[in-house]
């Protein structure tokens, strides 16, 4: 089972953040996930929100902001930085984008691009990408736009989505799995992937690893590795 980094070791560090994904490095994740968002100048970069508030306590929008000016007020994370992280540290690159965004679909043009610009390292690296998104629009432009550079995922947040999901790769919220175990096994029937997010505690780890999911996401990936190793010894 896959451990990654939720916006890097966001358990003890800033989320998105350079120093984020390095410690995510240092702690053995196996993957790093970030969310994508575009710049006013149409720089990718690491960020969940659409504004600077939750993280830094300075209200500037992500889309209506300069690189340069964000920089000069709040840490910024090049998506394509982190890429060149992924790639150097050999690690499973889970990317999520937003919806709706003021720029629609153009975040995922721009990193189909980047990824089509590194397609030569990414094949020689073996490099694992998984573009995902709640976005069913943004879901399906990915999946038959990929060229076999990336898989695709879909984050489902009810039932009706897990089965109309048009992947091979499930991402969900550890509660809706516990509320909803089945899951598993029907994804096991169509030979579908269960990628797990918020799996931060013993019992959700326990969780996952009992219904044998594919990926867990967590903010805490050293913990999580930590309790796997643990539980191995009993």
């Amino acid at each position: 089972m896959l451990i990654i980094a939720h916006r890097g070791a966001r358990g003890g560090f800033i989320e998105g953040s350079k120093a984020a994904y390095q410690e995510a490095i240092n702690q053995n994740a196996d993957g790093l996930e970030c969310d994508l968002r575009l710049t006013k100048d149409n720089f990718i970069i690491c960020h969940h929100d659409g504004n600077t508030m939750r993280v830094f306590k300075i209200d500037m929008g992500i889309a209506q902001s300069s690189l340069t000016t964000l920089k000069q007020k709040v840490e910024i994370y090049l998506f394509e930085d982190l890429l060149n992280l992924a790639l150097a540290n050999k690690k499973v690159l889970v990317i999520e984008f937003k919806h709706p965004v003021p720029t629609g679909g153009k975040v995922e043009l721009l990193t189909r691009n980047l990824l089509k610009a590194y397609e030569n390292k990414i094949k020689k690296n073996n490099l694992k990408i998984i573009l995902i998104s709640f976005s069913y629009f943004s879901v399906l432009r990915n999946l038959f736009l990929g060229n076999g550079l990336y898989k695709t995922g879909l984050i489902i947040s009810n039932k009706f989505f897990t089965i109309l999901n048009p992947t091979k790769i499930g991402v969900i919220h550890v509660n809706f799995l516990r509320k909803n175990p089945y899951i598993s096994s029907m994804y096991k029937k169509w030979d579908k992937k269960l990628y797990v997010w918020d799996v931060n505690t013993i019992s959700d780890f326990e969780l996952c690893k009992d219904l044998q999911v594919e990926a867990v996401i967590s903010d805490y990936p050293k913990k999580i590795r930590d309790i796997s190793k643990q539980i191995k010894h009993l």
